[in-house]
């Protein structure tokens, strides 16, 4: 087997930060050095068979995205990142390893769905990769079937107070999965917004031939995402079971997720990086020569950008602080403007929902640590060891420690990272600074103080030196174990 060394680094955990040598053997971290060791009488540096050079830098674990959807289906077409370009993405930004989420539809048997995510997923992915399962339709089919998904490495599902008529579960049927959750140990996840309301207040704003994509975000206000996502804590409380809230984005869901984790409860929450940076004026003033106002559609998500003017994006950095909020994924789930945003020409309910971030995450949120918004050991909490804690990863991934798979970045602090995408004069994309498959960024122009240099995936180097050094086949499936990080 190759042996690695990784020297001269600082390496940050959690919960401190240290000066230290990372030996890799094979596929795992065989030990945590001294600098400049010496191991028998020997030079370990002169006795392995490479070396990384780390000195000046950050030697981190691997980020772990614990939200994605490649290949999803959506508003008539599907995420644009196929599982191979997806997850390549993600290894140039230093994620190694990723959670999507299997999909059962309504009318649908879950064992399908999930068979249908692993011939989409294996033999394609460039890193590591685990499912989650979406619950579509929460029936007494379905719920036999969930019992089996632990023994298959899947120890969570999704459901969604959202999408009347595509994935909607309404109350009883959330009580009766959220029992199942109870007995199973399952993380029961939640995108928590008032689909039906919302669909009332979208088809009158449209009626009133306010259809830019800023109206999206009128549609979904903050009202709509507070009220649900009490109703899905107070359902969790009526249970027992634990609780976790995807996508988190306003303030008032925040204080309903703090009130209950002051109780005693098992409710955890996640928010993304659009919802720390971007805002819903910045959308509502996107306006391009060639969409016009239709520009703000590549910022169309649920649930949707917030006001600045609010302050939700202040509050959202402090939730992290605070430890209000656990954790930030992406959410990636990317589509293009030309033929697939653009069905929403003339009608917002039609934009398919999504950003693509996979690549950005891990700078996005060291940027934060620039600013002084967190610190570095909570930056590598954030995107790593929490979520390797909260869905049964910890040990394996999220830490660099003897035994833990070798999933290992070099994160450069004094180098750079634009985001960008070029267009001519008319334009029209002529190259990108990202290996997602879009045609635009919705980071565009946004300048990090920082830069991946080298990724280790499972001991194998999969990005150095700007080179993309891996191969659609190298990620394994990850058999989860049940969240480690309840209470």
């Amino acid at each position: 087997m190759t042996t690695t060394l990784i020297r001269g680094g600082t390496v940050v955990s959690a919960t401190g930060r240290a000066a230290a040598d990372v030996l890799i053997d094979g596929e795992r971290i065989q030990a945590v050095l001294a600098p400049d060791s010496v191991l028998l009488g020997t030079d370990v540096a002169a006795s392995v068979d490479t070396v990384i050079d780390a000195t000046g830098k950050f030697v981190i674990p691997g980020g772990i995205d614990a939200h994605t959807h490649m290949e999803l289906p959506f508003g008539g077409t599907e995420a644009s990142d196929t599982f191979e370009t997806g997850t390549r993405a993600a290894a140039w930004g230093g994620t190694t390893s990723i959670i999507d989420f299997a999909v059962q539809t309504y009318g649908k048997r879950i064992e399908d769905g999930l068979a249908t995510w692993h011939e989409k997923a294996a033999g394609n992915c460039a890193i590591d990769y685990g499912f989650h399962q979406i619950v579509g339709d929460v029936n007494d089919d379905s719920l036999a079937a969930m019992r089996g998904l632990v023994d298959e490495g899947i120890s969570s599902f999704k459901l969604f107070m959202a999408y009347p008529g595509v994935f909607y579960s309404d109350d009883a049927q959330i009580l009766k999965a959220m029992q199942l959750s109870r007995d199973t140990g399952m993380l029961t996840m939640m995108h928590a917004e008032n689909g039906p309301a919302i669909d009332v207040l979208a088809a009158q704003l449209v009626e009133q031939r306010k259809t830019d994509p800023f109206y999206h975000g009128v549609a979904r206000a903050w009202e709509m995402e507070e009220e649900a996502t009490h109703r899905a804590i107070m359902l969790a409380k009526l249970t027992g079971a634990p609780l976790y809230v995807v996508h988190v984005s306003a303030k008032q869901a925040v204080e309903q997720i703090a009130w209950a984790r002051d109780k005693g409860q098992n409710v955890f929450g996640e928010t993304c990086p659009q919802y720390l940076y971007l805002s819903l004026e910045e959308q509502l003033g996107a306006v391009s020569e060639k969409w016009g106002a239709f520009e703000g559609a590549k910022w169309v998500c649920s649930t949707p950008l917030r006001s600045r003017e609010e302050g939700h994006q202040n509050a959202m950095w402090q939730s992290l602080r605070t430890n209000d909020v656990q954790m930030v994924s992406t959410d990636h789930c990317p589509f293009c403007m030309k033929d697939q945003k653009e069905l929403g020409l003339g009608d917002f309910r039609k934009i398919p929902n999504g950003i693509g971030s996979i690549e950005h995450r891990m700078d996005l949120m060291y940027q934060g640590v620039v600013t002084g918004e967190i610190t570095l050991e909570r930056w590598v909490e954030l995107t790593s060891t929490t979520p390797a804690r909260m869905f049964g990863l910890y040990g394996q991934k999220g830490v660099i420690q003897p035994g833990a798979d070798a999933d290992v970045v070099v994160y450069d602090p004094n180098g750079h990272t634009s985001i960008g995408m070029p267009v001519d004069e008319a334009g029209n994309p002529t190259g990108r600074s990202h290996h997602m498959n879009m045609d635009h960024s919705a980071w565009e122009g946004f300048e990090i103080d920082g830069h991946v240099d080298t990724v280790v995936s499972r001991g194998k180097v999969v990005v150095d030196g700007g080179e993309y050094l891996g191969a659609a086949g190298d990620g394994r499936f990850l058999k989860r174990g049940l969240s480690q990080y309840l209470v």
